[in-house]
């Protein structure tokens, strides 16, 4: 596996993130308020969770749709410039990029707006089946958002497999709360959500509960917890690390960081619990900043934060053997 050209493909939206950060309430009425800071970045779960896993070492191929605009011409620059194969993106001039704009309270909290534009323009079509033999693995996001794609996805993670990839899934969150994801997980390898999707997909009250219900249809079952650092699960092995201690400025895309530090261990031949680590190292670290990409660490940044926090758990991540 490790001859195929790419590590990671992953097919998902590339929309812009607006951070609007301020102790302000908006009102309607054609009111003024002020706000403390407005920043334009790149955005979108799976593309967040694509350049920090280059970043991290991984060799990313990514396919997508955006506008022929300011936002999209900005994604394709935010991904080149994090190393991401954006080669076989699509520029269709009739349709406008996505995005979100993100209300920051100063306890952490958000509220997001959402334009979904090409984000609804993202289909099977996208994918050349000359891909499946040319990567390691496949990472889904978003299906309740992309859904042109959410269709397809079963029989996109089915054709991996047959090729002999591996597969992942972060669902994020179900604006309609339907949660519905038909016979999607039977493709899915790893899944990556975070405490309250967790308890979403399964329909239970408490967390252990979720994981057991999950982990009898996933073989590996990975959960974000935010400041509670994460919990794993494979087979019946359980394993909890604690968060790293950063100081955070701005949670945007640390659930899809994670994601990236995770399969960027797991890929090398982590266990469990090494994979836990590196996507928990990985997530503090992308909080440093404003925004998705910006405080994203390369490997070696990942492994001096384990090496400060975790020292029992540097050696065997920093002696993973390289992906290529």
């Amino acid at each position: 596996m490790r001859t195929r050209a790419y590590d990671l493909l992953v097919v998902g939206e590339l929309n812009v993130d607006i951070l609007v950060s301020g102790d302000t309430i908006p009102a309607f009425g054609q009111v003024e308020k002020l706000v403390d800071s407005i920043v334009v970045t790149g955005g979108g779960s799976a593309a967040i969770m694509a350049a920090a896993a280059a970043r991290l070492g991984l060799r990313v191929l990514y396919d997508s749709v955006v506008g022929d605009d300011l936002f999209g011409h900005l994604m394709l620059d935010v991904m080149r410039a994090a190393g991401v194969d954006v080669s076989h993106v699509v520029v269709d001039p009739e349709v406008a990029t996505g995005a979100t704009i993100h209300l920051l309270r100063p306890d952490g909290d958000r509220a997001m707006l959402t334009h979904l534009g090409s984000i609804a323009h993202i289909t099977p079509a996208l994918i050349d089946p000359a891909w499946y033999a040319e990567v390691r693995h496949l990472h889904l996001a978003s299906p309740f958002l992309l859904s042109g794609l959410f269709p397809g996805m079963q029989a996109i993670a089915s054709e991996a497999h047959r090729h002999g990839m591996t597969v992942s899934l972060d669902t994020n969150w179900d604006p309609s709360e339907g949660w519905k994801l038909g016979n999607l997980l039977d493709e899915i390898d790893i899944l990556l959500p975070n405490e309250v999707e967790l308890l979403a997909l399964s329909g239970a009250k408490c967390a252990e509960v979720a994981m057991d219900a999950l982990c009898a249809q996933v073989p590996v079952l990975a959960v974000k917890r935010g400041v509670r650092g994460a919990v794993g699960a494979q087979g019946s092995e359980r394993v909890e690390v604690p968060a790293f201690r950063v100081v955070a400025v701005d949670a945007t895309g640390a659930g899809d960081t994670f994601d990236a530090g995770f399969l960027a261990a797991w890929l090398r031949g982590a266990t469990l619990m090494q994979a836990l680590v590196g996507g928990s190292a990985a997530a503090a670290l992308g909080t440093t900043a404003y925004g998705g990409f910006d405080g994203q660490p390369d490997w070696n940044a990942l492994l001096r934060l384990v090496e400060e926090q975790a020292s029992d758990q540097y050696g065997a991540l920093a002696a993973l053997p390289p992906l290529a």
